[in-house]
């Protein structure tokens, strides 16, 4: 039985006519990366809002480790929310030592945990610079580490990884990727599908108010996967391919490559497998490339939204 943390139950929220969140449940389970997409106006950030307790649902409950959601909780919760809320005029140290004891640190544990972090990210040497020195990426360091400072059990991270350059989005995944190691629980939400396939153990999917899909990634992905493989091949002189269009499902694919092979993209039947997809094309020439086509994060959004927007 999965150890659950943060568990969503029927959430709904109204704003007159217009519905936020409509009989939403889901539940996260304890050391995952979970991740909460949709397109802009399904009900994200509505649903986080929730979890913070900055509003309240119409119906529904929200449970932290079984108990029902109280006060009490936000100081195991870090929130690294969309729109920063930084002080840009303060010392970058003093804030984030204030930050820490206002979460219930100790001064000293305040001051531990924050060097700590300066170093995890290499950035030592702002402690004692304004926010407003720093570039948006480099204060986008400083928010993560307010996010985090406290240790707390959950942890919500709302597109972490904007504004950051390619180097340091890598850091700060690391960093992800060691909070969950060291037991920390993570909503993650973004529009970013390739951190989605890099981070995430769980997702779930809104749109337009409503809990479209959720669970475990890569049960998700066998739900939709479909039996096609990529397939490059430089052929044998004298080899001929008539048969395999006959043989197989073909079209033509486009992936990366430094060969200048023949590309197809072969679906098999349920009496066809893969081994004699193979055995026939090493008989014929040298395969350069011969993947199964695993649908992305990606693809699994469109496809679901479109399905679903198709219906009204």
């Amino acid at each position: 039985m999965q150890d659950i943390l943060l568990k969503i139950d029927g959430l709904t929220k109204n704003y007159g006519k217009q519905v936020a969140l409509s009989q939403v449940s889901l539940e996260v389970p304890r050391g995952s990366i979970f991740g909460l997409l949709g397109p802009n106006g399904a009900g994200k950030t509505t649903l986080i809002r929730m979890i913070n307790q900055i509003i309240f649902p119409d119906k529904g409950e929200i449970f932290i480790e079984g108990e029902p959601l109280t006060p009490a909780h936000i100081s195991q919760i870090g929130y690294m929310p969309e729109e920063r809320g930084l002080y840009r005029n303060m010392n970058v140290g003093e804030q984030l030592l204030y930050l820490g004891q206002l979460k219930g640190l100790s001064k000293s544990q305040a001051n531990k945990q924050l060097d700590f972090w300066l170093n995890r990210l290499e950035i030592p040497h702002w402690k004692h610079k304004k926010l407003q020195e720093l570039s948006k990426g480099m204060a986008q360091k400083v928010q993560f580490i307010a996010t985090v400072i406290h240790q707390p059990k959950l942890l919500i991270f709302d597109e972490v990884f904007s504004g950051l350059d390619p180097i340091n989005a890598e850091i700060i995944k690391e960093q992800v990727l060691y909070l969950r190691q060291e037991g920390s629980t993570i909503l993650f939400s973004t529009h970013r599908m390739e951190s989605v396939e890099s981070l995430c153990d769980y997702i779930a999917l809104l749109n337009r108010s409503k809990l479209l899909l959720s669970g475990e990634l890569r049960n998700i992905k066998r739900q939709f996967q479909e039996d096609k493989y990529e397939v490059g091949i430089i052929p044998n002189q004298g080899s001929s391919f008539e048969e395999l269009s006959h043989l197989y499902k073909i079209s033509d694919a486009q992936f990366p490559s430094i060969h200048n092979e023949k590309k197809w993209l072969v679906e098999l039947s349920t009496q066809q497998n893969s081994n004699d997809l193979l055995y026939y094309l090493s008989q014929r020439g040298k395969i350069t490339h011969f993947k199964q086509q695993i649908p992305s994060v990606s693809d699994i959004f469109i496809q679901t939204i479109q399905k679903e927007n198709n219906k009204s």
